[in-house]
């Protein structure tokens, strides 16, 4: 059975698409505000058509899983096809905004983790949206897929697109918006951006500490020792034996 979630509360204590660096969050709100458009009617019209692969929507299979003889599948069979999207590592990812795409590293990592998955009448309208995160690189987590109620897609869609509005929807979704610090190589005019590093943890290691004693008081200099006193000048027999 796979949870609603109906609110900002609810989106936010299901914990999806966080911590950072992760985008489901962003995936999301990309989601609601430009690929559809919610009629009067209450219905989801789409603006693309995810057949052709635009921003790198492709067909998911919802296939059965088996595990400890049960099986089941990721998302309940409604009769329409499902389509995936939010693998950044495809080349027709970039045609996403660069807010979705930002610091993905390009790794098998939390980065490129969540993916959104729609299903899809002929009439180009959005049956059901889901959410979801991998759980490994071939499957999905069961327990951390939720379906995305109409009612919370209205509350992410806003009249006019704007960078604070984006960023209001981030925190009230628990996520946090804190980017690296950034600086400018002086040697070149293309901005660098370098992650913080975590505070350097105290070793644990043992301390010895050793106690010295009080030095012992410099040694004075050797003294010189003293000068015979001069003798005086040889007399005339000293100087005559001397001679002899």
């Amino acid at each position: 059975m796979v949870r609603t979630l109906n609110n900002m509360a609810e989106l936010r204590g299901s914990r999806f698409g966080r911590p950072w660096p992760r985008h489901g969050l962003k995936l999301l709100f990309w989601f609601a505000n430009d690929y559809i458009v919610i009629k009067n009617d209450n219905q989801m019209v789409a603006n693309y058509d995810p057949n052709n692969g635009h921003f790198g929507f492709h067909h998911f299979r919802n296939r059965l899983e088996c595990e400890n003889d049960v099986c089941k599948r990721l998302l309940p069979d409604d009769g329409y096809p499902f389509y995936e999207v939010g693998n950044l590592h495809l080349i027709a990812s970039y045609s996403m905004p660069k807010y979705v795409r930002k610091y993905n590293t390009g790794d098998i990592d939390t980065s490129n983790m969540d993916r959104l998955i729609i299903s899809m009448r002929p009439d180009m309208t959005v049956d059901k949206v889901y959410v979801t995160q991998h759980e490994d690189l071939r499957s999905f987590d069961p327990v951390n897929t939720y379906r995305i109620s109409r009612e919370l897609l209205k509350i992410l869609c806003v009249n006019s697109f704007t960078y604070m509005s984006f960023r209001n929807f981030l925190e009230q979704a628990g996520y946090s918006t804190h980017e690296p610090m950034r600086y400018i190589d002086q040697s070149s005019s293309t901005a660098q951006i370098e992650f913080q590093s975590p505070a350097p943890r105290e070793s644990r290691d043992t301390r010895i500490i050793i106690e010295v004693g009080p030095r012992a008081p410099p040694r004075a200099p050797p003294r010189a020792p003293p000068r015979a006193p001069p003798r005086a000048a040889p007399g005339f027999w000293e100087s005559y034996c001397t001679i002899l």
